[in-house]
């Protein structure tokens, strides 16, 4: 068996937590459907989820069920923690077939199980679960009371335990890692897709002491006119003569990420450049001045908002977000947001990625820091220059 990432009695507490919301909703099951928050609540890894697969919570103080495909089984009795007769297969017919589909298979286990009459909260928003994979397993429940139990989950995981936070500090290690290997190997020249690969290596190696797991957004290296859009993959293409680069970049361990974002500079460094920086730094110092228990998520957002209207700038998008235990397609925890509206108080145990990119016509620059919310204030948990790395 693989090392389990936490000691049992982590996971009984989470299944704790979980009960109580389920408790207050009236929820007699909970179906969970995203992979992040699967992983929560079982220890199971394994890259099955381009195939159905569930995690069930009964109310009562029993174990949680995995089920997934019959082959990935095995992969359960080795990484979750559970009793092997709570890590079910369905069988392989069932896979990629006109004629059936798993949640017809898992559905007649529920009701097997005597479930299928119960009030049942599922997960409605989750990646990787489809529509008729919803109104499969409906129809084949059709006794049950559905409630819509979304990112129920996701607001327990919002808040860290000590080991969690111990996983996110070796993460930011890897981050580290990846932009200062970044800003060793991006020159004139260089193709994006060699700085990818060496950016990479950097985030799985980074350490002797442990290893790095896959990012669960993919590495983001935006040169020249790229960098005005902050979603853009690489390509063969090569970096030029004083260009203005924008790395969004993380480590991760144990699945838990910790992103960080950075700006380098080919060349001299053009004023309009030089003088967004500026104001998105203070913009930082803003944000970190805000941070702490008991501070509204909008709060956060509206320090760093005050700072750049008297540069005269403006960004729409929100500037940060929970982030933890993250699987692709997104490390985002989907719960807090640091933009106006959101009204959510922070509390110690939080943990938030704010980021504040800006981009322009032609060109962009980021800055991020994964900010951990302590008792009296918070933490950054890399430690590494903001300002413009520039590269002659």
């Amino acid at each position: 068996m693989i090392e389990l990432p936490f000691a049992r009695d982590e996971y009984q507490q989470r299944l704790r937590k979980i009960r109580a919301e389920m408790t207050k909703r009236g929820l007699e099951l909970l179906i969970v459907n995203d992979v992040a928050n699967q992983h929560y609540i079982t220890g199971y890894d394994g890259w099955s989820f381009y195939t159905p697969q569930v995690v069930l919570v009964p109310i009562e103080d029993v174990e949680p069920v995995w089920i997934g495909r019959a082959m990935d089984a095995a992969g359960g009795l080795l990484t979750a923690w559970m009793k092997p007769e709570n890590v079910v297969g369905f069988p392989e017919d069932h896979v990629q077939r006109a004629d059936r589909h798993p949640m017809d298979w898992i559905a007649a286990w529920i009701v097997a199980k005597g479930w299928g009459i119960r009030h049942i909260g599922i997960e409605l928003e989750a990646y990787y679960f489809s529509p008729k994979g919803h109104a499969r397993l409906v129809a084949g429940l059709p006794n049950a009371k559905w409630h819509d139990a979304d990112l129920l989950v996701n607001w327990i995981r919002a808040v860290k335990s000590a080991p969690e936070i111990a996983y996110l500090r070796k993460a930011s290690t890897l981050a580290k890692a990846a932009v200062s290997r970044a800003f060793e190997v991006i020159a004139p020249g260089v193709r994006e897709c060699d700085a990818i690969a060496a950016i990479q290596a950097a985030q799985i190696a980074g350490s002797p002491d442990f290893a790095g797991d896959i990012t669960a957004l993919p590495p983001t290296i935006l040169g020249g006119e790229n960098a005005s859009a902050p979603h853009i993959m690489w390509s063969d293409r090569r970096f030029g003569e004083n260009e203005t680069i924008a790395l969004e970049l993380a480590g991760v361990c144990r699945r838990y990420a910790a992103g960080l974002a950075r700006t380098l500079q080919l060349g001299k460094t053009p004023t309009n450049v030089s003088d967004t920086a500026k104001a998105v730094i203070e913009g930082m110092d803003a944000v970190l001045d805000a941070v702490r228990p008991g501070t509204t998520a909008e709060a956060v957002e509206a320090a760093w908002r005050k700072v750049i209207q008297r540069y005269g700038l403006k960004k729409e998008s929100r500037i940060g977000y929970s982030i933890g235990v993250a699987y692709p397609p997104d490390w985002g925890e989907h719960t807090i947001s640091l933009r106006p509206g959101d009204k959510t108080v922070l509390v110690s145990g939080n943990v938030v990625h704010a980021i504040l990119g800006m981009w322009k016509d032609g060109w962009g620059i980021e800055i991020s820091e994964t900010i951990l919310v302590t008792e009296t204030g918070n933490e950054t948990l890399t430690k590494f220059p903001r300002e413009i790395h520039v590269k002659s």
